[in-house]
C-alpha cells in the first residue's frame, strides 16, 4: 500500500470520492453535492492509494475559535489500516490553534473518536431536517 495525504482539491475525481462514500452506505451523496460541500470547506484531506482515492476528510473553521470536522471516510477495503487515524491528525493539526473542534461520530464510531481525544458534549444540540437521521442522533 502506497498511501498519498494530499491536502486540495487538485486532480479530485468526484466519480472516486463518490465511490468511496457508497463503499460505507452512504448512497445518497451525488457528485454535484459531495464537490459542492468540499469545495466550501476550508481544511481538506484526500488520501490515495496508487492514485485512487480510498479517503478523505474535511473541516470548516473560523480560524480563531470554532472548527467541525465532518465525513471522515475509508473505502471499506482500506479500513483498518490506521487511514482514518492520520485523516483526523492532520485534521487536527491544520485546527491546531482553533479553541474548540466539534464532531458528529456516525453510530459505533464513537470509541474512535475518544481515542483521538475527543469527548461527549455536555450541552450538544442539533436539528435534522431528516427524520431518519434525527432518530438515530438526537435524544
Amino acid at each position: 500500500m502506497n498511501v498519498i495525504f494530499q491536502e486540495d482539491l487538485s486532480n479530485v475525481n468526484w466519480t472516486e470520492m463518490k465511490q468511496v462514500y457508497q463503499s460505507v452506505g452512504w448512497n445518497k451523496h451525488t457528485e454535484e453535492i459531495i464537490q459542492s460541500v468540499f469545495q466550501a470547506s476550508n481544511v481538506i484531506v484526500i488520501v490515495r492509494d496508487e492514485m485512487r482515492i480510498v479517503g478523505f476528510g474535511r473541516a470548516l473553521t473560523d480560524g480563531v475559535f470554532n472548527a467541525a470536522i465532518y465525513d471522515v471516510v475509508v473505502h471499506k477495503h482500506f479500513q483498518g489500516k490506521g487511514i482514518a487515524k492520520q485523516i483526523i491528525m492532520l485534521l487536527t493539526r491544520r485546527l491546531e490553534g482553533v479553541s474548540c473542534i466539534h464532531l458528529i461520530s456516525t453510530t459505533g464510531n464513537e470509541a474512535f473518536y475518544e481515542k483521538m481525544g475527543f469527548q461527549k458534549l455536555k450541552t450538544g444540540m442539533a436539528r435534522y431536517l431528516n427524520s431518519s437521521l434525527a432518530e438515530e442522533y438526537l435524544e
